[in-house]
């Protein structure tokens, strides 16, 4: 048993306009659009899926509800956050917080977090030594 996430599908509002933005995020943390299959798209990185599904209902995400609260990516590098800390702010992306040290986490733990269109909270992370 190897104890991992094979993938997730997210539910959101707008298909296109999600596809769009998950198309350029995921593209720039390593993710290649493998295809689209009936419920929508799907993208594949090192040991893990995302896809992506129409929501049947209208709302924005409440992370503070029962369900996902967030979503965290894995960084090679603290550049790789920063760099993708400045490609969402040249895109217009809401920023919750800006690249930091969060080692009450893990030593070394720098981490970006940001939302999706519909207000998914994701986060972009490094840390030197997982898992601790």
């Amino acid at each position: 048993m190897k104890g991992r996430i094979h993938h997730i599908d997210l539910t959101v509002t707008h298909l296109e306009v999600s596809t769009r933005y998950y198309d350029f995020c995921l593209s720039e943390m390593g993710f290649r659009r493998i295809e689209n299959v009936a419920e929508g798209p799907l993208w594949a990185g090192d040991g893990l899926e995302v896809g992506l599904q129409a929501s049947q209902h209208g709302g924005r995400h409440d992370r503070d509800s029962p369900g996902l609260h967030h979503l965290a990516f894995w960084a090679d590098s603290p550049a790789a956050v920063d760099a993708l800390h400045a490609t969402l702010l040249q895109r217009g992306v809401e920023i919750l917080d800006a690249p930091a040290l969060y080692e009450k986490y893990a030593p070394g733990y720098y981490a970006l977090f940001f939302v999706d269109p519909d207000g998914i909270k994701l986060e972009y992370v490094y840390t030197p030594a997982w898992p601790v």
